[in-house]
């Protein structure tokens, strides 16, 4: 069985506070859903039209456990919290088999 992921890249952050809240509820939920997280801070440095943004990528032995982490109502009720805070990226992506 192959891993599932959430990726997450942020473009820009209006309201820190709001992102900061968010966090305090998202990160629970998502390890209560079984979720790791792998990467949680900026971009040490970006390339090809990439920026100096936050970076999120958190783990998950599935990928349909992925994405009904993202789908759960404690993730949505994390999302009310962050409404308009940023403008991110956020994808689910099954990983690569056997690694």
């Amino acid at each position: 069985m192959t891993k599932g992921y959430i990726v997450t890249v942020y473009h820009s952050i209006s309201d820190p506070k709001a992102v900061a809240e968010y966090g305090k509820m998202a990160g629970p939920a998502l390890q209560a859903a079984g979720g790791k997280f792998l990467i949680r801070g900026d971009a040490a440095e970006a390339y090809e039209k990439g920026i100096k943004q936050r970076v999120v990528v958190v783990e998950f032995e599935s990928l349909e456990k992925a994405i009904a982490a993202r789908n759960s109502a404690e993730y949505e009720a994390a999302l009310k919290v962050f409404g308009n805070a940023a403008v991110r990226d956020m994808r689910i992506v099954e990983g690569v088999p056997g690694a």
